[in-house]
């Protein structure tokens, strides 16, 4: 996650790195024709970005593979592009994105008889509603006769600040993600929506730290004192550990007056030693959790999507060494004992 340089692009990658959260999403998201007929199974994310080389540091597309509940043998792939502000131009980005998996798909199967289709669909969480047409035609100057005989391609839109928040998602996992990410365009709602953010955060106590480093991240009303508001009500007993690792994770940024306000408290109290010790460990954690991030996507890759209660329990112990030689062993693998095995 890296190579994405702005928060609200990192945060939505994680986000729809996960099969789990990215099928609740589609379900929930695509149009009903479509759902309907999608299989239970989360899907499984494709390797690869169709963004252009240029723009990558600050665009964000995920491709997935879902199967359907049809018996056909054709698999259906959805094409995630995510936006923060209204772009007139996407219909030609998603038409692009769309061509180029083909030519991909053709390069794998050169003896193919009939394509698999593409469903492109925009995550949006700008703060202005969504007014932009949902189809590639409507950048084309053409005579309205023509259009029948002209290349065309629509596109599913889901503008959050469209759906209201109690109803953002039925699942807690999708649910407090969506709500960090519809407000974070929104800073003068901010502060009304802070008990619901809480209300969300306690239903993902495995996720808290990643959303609430977001929410430190872009929302520009919540100061200090807010923050660690959140944190006492969902985890108080991370409070101080919290706090240190969020200046870290955040210090890249001299401008950012929340990381100043901690970082000079922390100075006058002369807990600098201690500061310090905080900041490796908030760094050593961030590192293991895109580690396991790496681990769980490429594994899946591998094996398929459903892995057995194995994976979790020997990620909840393992340490970022371990979890690193794990990664470096699937591509080799032919089974769970290959990637887990003790033999050097």
């Amino acid at each position: 996650m890296t190579d994405i340089a702005q928060p609200h692009d990192r945060f939505v990658k994680a986000l729809l790195s996960d099969p789990g959260k990215a099928g609740d999403l589609l379900h929930e998201r695509l149009p009903k024709e479509i759902s309907a007929l999608l299989s239970p199974e989360p899907p499984i994310l494709v390797n690869g970005s169709f963004v252009d080389e240029e723009l990558r540091s600050h665009l964000t597309d995920r491709l997935f593979q879902a199967k359907t509940i049809t018996g056909r043998t054709a698999l259906l792939y959805v094409l995630i592009e995510h936006k923060s502000f209204p772009d007139r131009r996407v219909g030609w980005q998603v038409v692009k994105y769309t061509v180029e998996w083909w030519k991909q798909w053709e390069r794998d199967n050169p003896d193919w008889e009939i394509m698999p289709p593409v469903v492109p669909f925009v995550f949006y969480h700008g703060a202005s509603e969504w007014r932009i047409p949902d189809e590639f035609l409507a950048l084309v100057d053409t005579e309205a006769g023509w259009k029948p005989w002209l290349l065309n391609l629509r596109f599913v839109v889901m503008d959050l600040g469209k759906i209201d928040d109690r109803v953002l998602s039925k699942y807690p996992r999708l649910k407090a993600w969506l709500l960090a990410v519809k407000y974070a365009t929104r800073e003068g709602l901010q502060r009304e929506i802070k008990e619901l953010l809480v209300e969300a955060l306690l239903e993902v106590p495995e996720e808290q730290y990643v959303i609430i480093r977001y929410i430190v991240e872009t929302y520009g009303s919540y100061d200090e004192q807010t923050i660690r508001e959140i944190i006492r009500q969902v985890r108080p007993e991370e409070e101080e550990n919290m706090m240190s690792q969020f200046a870290r994770d955040v210090i890249a940024n001299k401008d950012n007056k929340w990381t100043q306000i901690v970082l000079q408290k922390e100075r006058q109290e002369g807990q600098m030693e201690g500061l310090q010790k905080g900041l490796q460990k908030g760094l050593q954690k961030g590192r293991r959790e895109e580690a396991v991030l790496t681990f769980l996507r490429l594994l899946q890759k591998k094996l398929g999507p459903n892995l057995p209660n194995l994976v979790e329990e020997k990620l909840k112990v393992a340490t970022l060494e371990e979890i690193e030689t794990w990664t470096d062993r699937i591509l080799d693998a032919q089974s769970l004992d290959d990637v887990f095995s003790d033999k050097a």
